[in-house]
This record gives C-alpha cells, structure tokens and sequence, in this order.
C-alpha cells in the first residue's frame, strides 16, 4: 500500500509539471498563432519510440488540436505543425512552409515558444514554494541549538570528526543552513575545512577530498545526526522490542552489559548483538525493568526514539501573503542554484556522482509513504526546477537543444536544413535514451546488489 502511495503521489506531481510544461509551448504557439495538432498528457506511444504501440486511452479534437490521455504515463508532449519533435513525423517536409507552421515563424518566435515549457516550470516552482511558505512557514534546526553535539558515523570519523562534536561553520566561518543538512551543505560547496566545538573547545579539521566519495557510496542516512537521549517514542507491535514488553516513554539505560545514555549509543550496540539474545534495562517511571529480547540479523528491533524537536529550539518563522513571493522567489534561486551544484558533482571525475543517478523508480521512492500534501508540493517545485534545467541543456529533442539551434541561427543567418534537424532530433533521442538506460541499470543495481536509496 505504502508503495501505491507513492506512485500515486509520484504520478499526481508529474502530471502537473509536465501538464503545464506543455501549456507553455502550447500557449506561446498560440501566441504567435502557431498551429498545435496535439496536445498530450503522457504519451500515446511507448517513448522514446513513436511508432510504437500508438493508442491513447482519450483524445478529441477540438479546432485544429486533438487533445487526449496517453497511455504512458512518464511524459507528455505537444506536436506543433512544422516541426520535429519526439513524434518524428516528417510528413509536413514534404509541401511547402504553411504560414501556421513552426518552420514559418521568426526565429525569436520559434525561441520563445520553445522556452515556454521552461518558462512556466520555473513559474511553477516559484507558485508552489511561494504557497508552501505562505502556508506552512518554515522550521529549521539550528546547529547551535543541539546541545548534545552530533553522532558521526565511521565514514565521517575519518576526517577527525568525533560523537558529541558541535557543529559551528565550515571553510572559515560558512554558516550551515540547518543541523539536517550538514552533510549536503559540505558537499554541494566542497568544503575543504570544518570548524566544531569539542568540549568547548573550537576545533578545525581538514576535509579531505576523497571523503566525499566514500560518503557518497555509503550512504547512510544517519551519517551525522543530532544525539537525542534514549527514550522511547514507539514500539512496533509484533517486532522484538515490544514483544520484550517495551513501551512508549521508556527510557534505555543498558543493554546488556553496556550503559546507554543516548538513542545512538543503543542502536550502535543492537547491531553488535545480531542474532543473540541479550537484556535491555530501561527506566519506567520510578522502576527499573529488565527486558529479555531476541536480537534479529537485521538488528531492526522496532522502535522510534523521540526526534531533534522534542529536545532543542526549533527555529519557525511564518510568511503573510505579499511576503511569501518574495521568499519564494528566493527559495527557487536557492534549490536552482544547488541543482547546478548536484549537477557539477555527476560529472566530477572523482566524486563519480554519475552513480547515484536514478531513475523514474528512484524519483518516486522520494514521496511520503503516507499522503502528504507539504511533501508532495515541495517535491513537485523540486522536480519542476530540475525539469526545466534539464529541459535547457542543449541536447538535441530537448528544448535547449532547439533553442541552441535557433540561437546559431539568430546569430549566423543561417539556417540549419531539415535533413540535419531530423538527424539532430535521432541523436538527441538515442542520448536520452541512454540516459534512461543507464539511470534504470543504476536503480537495479542499487536494488538487487546493495539496497541503498538515492542521494539528491
């Protein structure tokens, strides 16, 4: 079921984005009274291949546009008179330019009807992050504000990082934007130093370079977190601890022989006692109580700890209307701005970024398991931004490639032949479709050979 809400939640955000990415070439065609033959919300063919399996679940004509559903549900496309697009119908070269068709219109024409998708994704972003903010405000941990200090994995201990550091800057005094994404906001700039308060005592530490791509291939989620103290928050029922006789509010103490302070240090230990059966001692109340448990191979013993908000000042701060869009328009140039960043780090040779590529699958692993409307509007702004970057690239089929085209003809005067277009349009679909590919063959390998989640 958890898996179902996802999908549904992945498709709903999808369908908006790509809907109103099409709108905006539909509507800047019509603009320059552009004729548009289609106008299609997932595709009638099985992309990127257009001819074949051709049906669409609906469609009707209206004026000269036949709007309709297709059937695959990845996409969608407006087929605009006079131009090669993803449908590679090639029929119009045949007769003469029409003055409705694409090929007839200015060159700043064609440009603007080609951004228009990108135009409108990036509006879209800007509507969505406006309106979160607007509803819900914002919240945010401070990494001054955890008073316990972080919990560091193995990974990140080899930098000379240690459990209980305080995180207080990086390269010099870089502010972290939050005590949840310390690792992202190190990664993203390539930070070469990080200053923490060990025992109040400022300490800086060299990162090493080749610790991000460890980190990168790691993986974890917990790698650093805030320590919270051990008390219970849930317990599952059927699983081990509550079989043991666990209960909310029960605070650790001990696990078998090991005293337990913080939710850290129990967790560490249950993975040292796989497969055994051991004791747990927790505080109830006034009492103290011993619970015999049976250890699983997973060490998943099913309980939640209290989170960060129980224990520290969570920093909100709430948006009126008219002050929403500006902070909106703010928080789009800043995901815009670490896209690009993410961007740099797929290419670089030896982060090998290209790894944690995923595909569709892997997108929508990304939404709540339960329906959640703040989650699913600020996934669809997220991925509305990367469409539109993506979208820019100048890759032939895509609208950067096109509009790469225009701009070679804007400034040379020449115009590139059909012939050449048609081939442009056949290279751009084989790049894209490599890319699917290898992004669908890093989704397997995750899936069968590690079990990791992507990164983004």
């Amino acid at each position: 079921m958890e898996n179902l809400i996802k999908a549904a939640q992945f498709i709903l955000s999808l369908s908006i984005i790509v809907a109103l990415h099409e709108f905006g070439h539909y509507i800047t065609a019509r603009m320059f009274k552009t004729r548009v033959e289609k106008f299609y919300l997932f595709f009638d063919f099985l992309f990127p291949f257009p001819n074949l399996l051709n049906f669409a679940l609906f469609k009707k004509k209206i004026g000269d546009t036949e709007y309709g559903l297709g059937w695959f549900p990845l996409g969608g496309y407006v087929k605009i008179a006079g131009m090669i697009d993803e449908s590679m119908d090639e029929e119009f070269l045949k007769s003469p330019p029409q003055p409705w068709e694409f090929r007839s219109k200015p060159a700043w024409q064609r440009m603007i009807i080609m951004l228009g998708g990108i135009i409108v994704n990036i509006l879209l972003a800007f509507f969505l992050y406006s309106m979160i903010l607007f509803h819900w405000g914002t919240s945010s941990l401070p990494v001054e504000n955890v008073k316990y200090g972080f919990a560091v994995d193995t990974v990140v201990q080899k930098m000379g990082l240690k459990d209980g550091d305080k995180f207080v800057s990086y390269d010099g005094g870089k502010k972290f934007r939050g005590a949840n994404s310390i690792f992202i906001d190190m990664l993203l700039n390539g930070a070469k130093t990080v200053e923490v308060d060990r025992g109040g005592q400022k300490v800086t530490l060299p990162v090493p370079q080749s610790i991000y791509k460890e980190m990168l291939e790691h993986k974890k989620a917990e790698m650093i977190a805030p320590i919270v103290p051990a008390v219970v928050d849930s317990v599952v029922p059927g699983m081990p601890m509550a079989t043991a006789g666990g209960k909310h509010n029960d605070t650790i103490i001990q696990i078998d022989s090991v005293p337990v302070q913080f939710a850290y240090e129990f967790k560490r230990q249950v993975s040292a006692f796989r497969n055994k059966s051991t004791y747990v001692m927790v505080r109830r109340g006034n009492d103290t109580v011993r619970l015999n448990i049976a250890i699983p191979d997973s060490a998943i013993v099913g309980l939640a700890f209290y989170g960060p908000a129980k224990y520290f000042a969570i920093v909100e701060t709430q948006y009126g209307f008219f002050e929403s869009f500006p902070a909106g328009i703010a928080r789009t140039w800043d995901v815009f701005v670490n896209y690009l960043k993410q961007f740099k780090i797929i290419f670089n040779p030896e982060l090998k970024g290209y790894k944690q590529l995923g595909s569709f699958f892997t997108i929508a692993q990304q939404f709540s398991p339960q329906w959640d409307w703040f989650s699913l509007w600020n996934l669809t702004a997220f991925l509305s931004i990367a469409i539109a970057f993506v979208n820019v690239l100048p890759i032939p089929a895509l609208d950067g490639g096109h509009a790469f085209f225009l701009l070679f003809e804007m400034i040379t005067g020449k115009v590139p032949s059909d012939k050449f277009m048609e081939r442009a349009q056949v290279v751009g679909m084989i790049i894209i479709f490599a890319l699917m590919f290898f992004a669908l063959g890093n989704d397997i390998l995750r899936t069968f050979f590690s079990g990791h989640t992507f990164w983004h």
